[in-house]
């Protein structure tokens, strides 16, 4: 059975616009069985523990891997790890330098869970950051507005893999519900 694994960003969760859309996309067509989307926890390497655990019953040959900003980075690591094919959402590219300015206090803006971020949360990153990008796997999705993260490194990054790149729009990516019909086709949920 195809499935879809939606990985969340950071400080973000299941609930976040983005995962909403994507399961009531999936809802509104009687594929809310197809979908899976964890709260990832603040550690990479619980989360990474967690996503391990998940495909102990996913097959990766029928999962795609959605992930968005941090969650992409992970998606990438899936894909690596799984050899599963990933759709990734203005992706975080070594987070591991993007967060070391968050070090400190934290709040997820939808759980209201505080924690520390620290240093040793840079190293699990760097642990997981794929040793090489397989392009054919990948579907990179990002608009040039993206306030948070510079698109072009994601551009750069993910070079030779098939890429959206659309003008405008910022980090929540807001051509997504325009997206997701194709995204859902490629990944072999509809047709």
């Amino acid at each position: 059975m195809k499935q879809l694994l939606y990985l969340h960003g950071f400080n973000s969760s299941p609930a976040s616009i983005k995962a909403r859309q994507t399961g009531e996309w999936l809802a509104a067509r009687g594929l809310q069985d197809h979908f899976v989307c964890p709260a990832l926890p603040y550690s990479p390497a619980a989360a990474a523990a967690l996503i391990e655990q998940l495909f102990a019953r996913l097959d990766p040959a029928d999962t795609t891997v959605v992930g968005s900003s941090l969650g992409g980075f992970y998606a990438s690591w899936v894909a690596e790890r799984f050899g599963c094919q990933a759709a990734l959402i203005n992706p975080a590219v070594r987070p591991q330098r993007l967060l070391i300015d968050y070090l400190g206090p934290q709040r997820n803006m939808y759980s209201g869970e505080t924690y520390v971020l620290e240093r040793h949360h840079m190293a699990e990153l760097a642990s997981l950051e794929p040793p090489a990008i397989t392009p054919q796997r990948y579907w990179l999705l990002v608009e040039t507005g993206d306030e948070t993260l510079d698109y072009r490194d994601a551009v750069a990054y993910y070079a030779g893999c098939r890429q959206t790149v659309i003008e405008g729009g910022d980090h929540s990516l807001q051509s997504w519900t325009l997206l997701l019909p194709q995204v859902m086709a490629w990944a072999g949920l509809v047709a």
